[in-house]
């Protein structure tokens, strides 16, 4: 320590920040999650069948059939990017403070 009560070793770093040669997840992922992701892509042609079924059948409901239209497209194309800017036009973004009173 100095005589100003400050310590003149490097800054701890916060708790929530990783430690070097520390892995933030020690125990991996759960053993359950990949076996439950190859089953849900091992029904992924009867899923994409069954949106396609209701973006064509002219007797479902509008909402479903958009729904099941913007689920297929969102996994086919990914989807659409969502530009940040501050006026739709690609500009900068402007942040303005007032005082109250001004």
């Amino acid at each position: 320590m100095t005589t100003d009560g400050s310590s003149a070793e490097t800054p701890q770093r916060p708790p929530w920040q990783f430690q070097p040669g520390k892995s933030g997840n020690p125990g991996g992922m759960p053993k359950g999650v990949s076996e439950l992701r190859a089953l849900a892509r091992a029904h992924t042609p009867a899923a994409i069948a069954a949106l396609v079924d209701i973006v064509t059948g002219a007797s479902k409901p509008p909402a479903a059939r958009v729904a099941a239209a913007t689920a297929l497209l969102d996994r086919g194309w990914g989807k659409p990017a969502q530009p940040v800017d501050g006026d739709g036009e690609g500009g900068p973004i402007a942040m303005v403070f007032r005082w109250e009173g001004e």
